[in-house]
């Protein structure tokens, strides 16, 4: 588990003066030039949080306000080539190194994989109150029968993950939150891509970090789900895609996870969504695949500062995607 001394680096994203330029007119005025690239109709608004836990999102807490904050823990060099199974960490310690108590915790990772019996994704969604958690966390696994998706809610009891995980760390408050509403995709850019990528053209080398949620309301997703731990070290992004297993999941689909619009030298992932259903699909988030019909509803909020956990000594950017 995590001790205080796996900190080291706890980066400040200049978020005031950041925070008007993406929250005033000027701000969804240039989103809005860079997401028509990639999609026919476009809605930006500066909104209330509304209730998260209601329908269709389901999350454990209401709003994406309150000390908003980054955590990248461990790294894909945990997991390839080879696997560390050593590399267990704890969602309750999470709140406590983010300075955030209590914690709503939502993000994209890999499952505790001694809880599942094998190697998983995890969609974090859970409530830290002290040392208490009220978890709506999911995990998808491959069934080996049959290679389909099995997805699990995982008990308050099991609050463990396990290598690599991209985290948004908030107080669960309500406050003001940037909706992102697109339909049509038209470009080649999955949805957070395109986000991502506007903001990057806009602020160049800072850093700008959003963390949220976004629903697949129609068509389908390519998603991906780990198998069990490879035995074979895998040395190229090639290696990694011909050992996960594709899905074309269907909407309705509510992911969540972080983005950054540069890496400020801290070996971030630069965005990683992973997305669960209650019809008993998830996974990990690559782009949808009918842009004809597809819709997006987001929540984004900008985070105050980014956290970097057992950051890899050794690191590498395959199996990034």
């Amino acid at each position: 588990m995590m001790s205080r001394q796996d900190l080291p680096c706890c980066w400040i994203i200049p978020a005031a003066s950041l925070a008007k330029s993406l929250c005033d007119n000027m701000g969804l005025v240039f989103l809005q030039s860079g997401l028509k690239y990639n999609f026919s109709e476009i809605n930006l608004e500066v909104v209330e949080c509304p209730d998260l836990t209601k329908p269709p999102f389901t999350l454990a807490c209401k709003g994406l306000g309150g000390k908003p904050r980054l955590v990248e823990v461990g790294g894909v060099p945990y997991l390839v080539p080879l696997v560390k199974r050593e590399k267990l960490y704890d969602v309750k310690d999470v709140g406590h190194f983010a300075e955030v108590d209590p914690a709503f915790i939502i993000g994209a990772g890999a499952g505790p994989w001694p809880h599942a019996g094998v190697n998983c994704e995890m969609m974090v969604n859970a409530e830290v109150i002290g040392n208490k958690v009220n978890n709506h966390t999911r995990i998808a696994k491959v069934n080996v029968a049959d290679d389909s998706c099995i997805l699990e809610t995982l008990p308050d009891t099991e609050s463990r993950f396990a290598l690599l995980a991209n985290l948004f760390c908030c107080e669960g408050k309500s406050g003001k939150v940037l909706k992102v509403s697109c339909k049509k995709r038209i470009g080649s850019d999955d949805f957070i891509s395109s986000i991502r990528k506007t903001l990057q053209n806009h602020f160049k080398e800072k850093a700008v970090g959003l963390g949220g949620t976004f629903l697949l309301k129609e068509g389908k997703a390519k998603q991906h789900i780990m198998p069990d731990f490879s035995t074979v070290p895998l040395k190229s992004d090639d290696d990694v895609e011909k050992w996960l297993h594709f899905y074309n999941q269907s909407a309705p689909l509510v992911a969540v996870g972080t983005l950054v619009s540069a890496d400020p030298g801290l070996d971030l992932r630069v965005q990683h969504f992973h997305s669960f259903s209650h019809h008993g699909e998830g996974g990990h988030y690559h782009i949808d695949t009918e842009p004809d019909v597809v819709e997006y509803l987001g929540y984004f909020a900008l985070a105050e500062s980014v956290y970097r956990v057992d950051r890899p000594t050794e690191t590498h950017n395959i199996g990034r995607d």
